[in-house]
């Protein structure tokens, strides 16, 4: 992963991850050096990642209902789709595409996709999200892109 995203985990009270970690190893590194963490597996990872990873995660933080899941199906009709299918969230994070996203549904949950920081696909740059929550609402989204090659300044 870049520095630049290991540098946010170690700022971060939670991080979320919405599934293809491909290797265990991330997942270790990563619930060893995040303070909290959220994850779903993906449709890229094996039987180790889906023996400790659910398909659908589901927590409150600070008054915000958060759930994370990897695949949303097609882009056309998403949010109406999410509203069945996640009644009571006010925060769906969600993986698969690679392709950024940040809507509303009609229901009112907040749809996010934060791409990725080390397999961008068809995306001019490799992304991954920041967010806070006050006041139990969900503020500061920011959607952060890295130029050139993502790299690995882990420790």
């Amino acid at each position: 992963m870049p520095a630049a995203v290991w540098e946010a985990v170690d700022a971060a009270d939670v991080v979320v991850h919405a599934g293809d970690w491909v290797g265990a190893e991330l997942l270790d590194r990563l619930e060893a050096r995040a303070a909290g963490l959220v994850g779903v597996y993906g449709n890229n990872d094996g039987p180790d990642l889906r023996a400790r990873l659910p398909e659908v995660a589901r927590v409150e933080i600070d008054g915000v209902r958060l759930a994370v899941v990897h695949e949303t199906g097609q882009a056309g009709g998403r949010e109406r789709r999410m509203d069945r299918l996640f009644p009571g969230t006010d925060v769906l994070v969600f993986g698969h595409s690679h392709i950024p996203w940040d809507t509303v549904s009609p229901a009112g949950m907040r749809l996010l996709n934060p791409g990725s920081p080390t397999d961008r696909r068809r995306q001019p740059t490799h992304t991954w999200m920041t967010a806070a929550i006050r006041a139990g609402a969900l503020c500061d989204v920011v959607l952060h892109h890295l130029e050139g090659p993502p790299g690995d300044s882990g420790r």
